[in-house]
């Protein structure tokens, strides 16, 4: 249904509590946790949540955005109007008071979050055969969560997993740096990690990527038999920003992995360092 505002105001309708206060980071992450909600931000990253079977609770716009947005609608919930799910309309100087920044990229949509699946369910549901997935630990920047689910999209990871302490995937900008394919990659969160024994369990061997004395360089790595092997089951381990991988995850780990560097860097930023990881374990693809 089409909501046409007049005001920013939650008394001229409480379903725009999903919106306000944005900028306060607190009341943000209580509002996703509480209601299990994520702000899908701009027509493309709407679509993917769409397309992956996530519904939106609401949506909001400028008027002048309703017209491309109208097939959208109109395909993924049956109306142009949004049918049953509030579509609200205002002129930009009353959304940007409501949401607290300025939307130029078309619509804003308060999305319901899909329950996550246990790990082992969803390392099981990857199937049989060679596997290579991604696991980041504790990251705390937002964006380089969001550009390391866009390299694994990219580079053909079959899985991401996150960390308990890692940022959210789903956060706004975390989705909007992976151009919405946090929707398209199988994720999930860790749990007792480092001490999930699911990865080995499911005949995954972990590889941290670090520096320490006894790694080695990624060009060797890739020329080991658990690499090679037909049904080769490799996890790349990558740590937060800056303190890199916990000891106690570096302890329990198959491999420790190290990128060779030149020019005097030693190292990479996490989310540089998982699209050259993943480009050079990738899987041939059909």
């Amino acid at each position: 249904m089409l909501i046409h505002l007049t005001s920013a105001s939650l008394e001229e309708d409480p379903r725009l509590a999903d919106y306000t206060s944005m900028t306060d980071v607190h009341l943000r992450k209580s509002l996703e946790v509480e209601r299990g909600l994520y702000m899908a931000e701009s027509t493309n990253v709407i679509i993917r949540a769409l397309e992956a079977g996530h519904h939106p609770r609401s949506l909001i716009m400028a008027p002048r955005w309703l017209p491309d947005l109208e097939p959208l609608l109109e395909r993924f919930l049956g109306a142009k109007d949004g049918g049953e799910v509030p579509v609200f309309i205002a002129p930009e100087p009353i959304l940007e008071s409501i949401t607290g920044f300025h939307l130029h990229r078309g619509a804003l949509a308060s999305m319901q979050r899909l329950v996550l699946p246990s790990v082992a369910d969803l390392l099981t549901s990857l199937g049989d055969g060679p596997k290579r997935i991604l696991i980041l630990e504790n990251l705390v920047d937002h964006t380089n969560v969001g550009a390391a689910f866009r390299s694994a999209a990219a580079l053909g990871a079959d899985a991401v997993l996150v960390t308990p302490e890692c940022a959210d995937p789903l956060y706004r900008r975390s989705v909007r740096v992976s151009m919405g394919t946090v929707f398209q990659v199988p994720w999930t969160r860790l749990e007792d990690w480092p001490a999930n024994n699911d990865l080995h369990a499911a005949g995954f061997s972990l590889a941290a990527l670090a520096l320490s004395d006894d790694s080695v360089s990624l060009d060797e790595f890739i020329t080991m038999p658990v690499m090679t092997d037909k049904d080769s089951r490799v996890a790349l381990v990558m740590g937060t920003e800056g303190d890199g991988l916990r000891k106690s995850t570096l302890s329990r780990t198959d491999y420790v992995v190290r990128i060779p560097m030149m020019g005097g860097v030693d190292s990479l930023n996490v989310a540089a360092a998982s699209a050259v990881a993943l480009w050079a374990t990738r899987l041939p693809r059909a």
